[in-house]
């Protein structure tokens, strides 16, 4: 069995954004050698999140529009986390879309449903953050 590990950064320039990064994903998958097993993608930061979904710009603005009515980022003062940040509603936003994915590696490629993609969610974002990939199989 083989492992394979890597860090990639994002840097999104807005509060809030997501970014396919499924192309990325796919070439770590080629780099890895790995032709069956598991890939995991997972945020590293408590602020953004990594999930599956479709590709489709109106339903990214209607998660981004849902989201933000579940946890509004203003006014500040509503939220006890923020004192020194004011960033608790990206903490609440990440609560709901997940810290991680796993999918399976089939014949050297991602083994998706029709129309799943790996996103990257970013919702207090203007600064760089992580995401780790760990790919394991032979």
């Amino acid at each position: 069995m083989k492992s394979y590990r890597k860090e990639l950064w994002f840097n999104i320039s807005s509060r809030r954004g997501f970014l396919n990064i499924t192309p990325t994903i796919s070439e770590c998958i080629k780099e890895s050698g790995i032709q069956e097993g598991f890939v995991l993608v997972n945020a590293m930061h408590i602020t953004a999140s990594v999930f599956i979904n479709d590709d489709e710009r109106g339903l990214h603005h209607d998660m981004d529009i849902w989201l933000e009515k579940l946890a509004p980022e203003k006014p500040h003062s509503q939220y006890k986390h923020n004192g020194y940040e004011d960033n608790a509603d990206a903490h609440l936003k990440r609560s709901v879309m997940g810290r991680e994915v796993v999918v399976a590696v089939t014949e050297g490629m991602l083994d998706f449903g029709p129309w799943e993609q790996i996103f990257y969610g970013e919702f207090d974002g203007k600064r760089r953050k992580r995401v780790l990939v760990k790919i394991i199989g032979d």
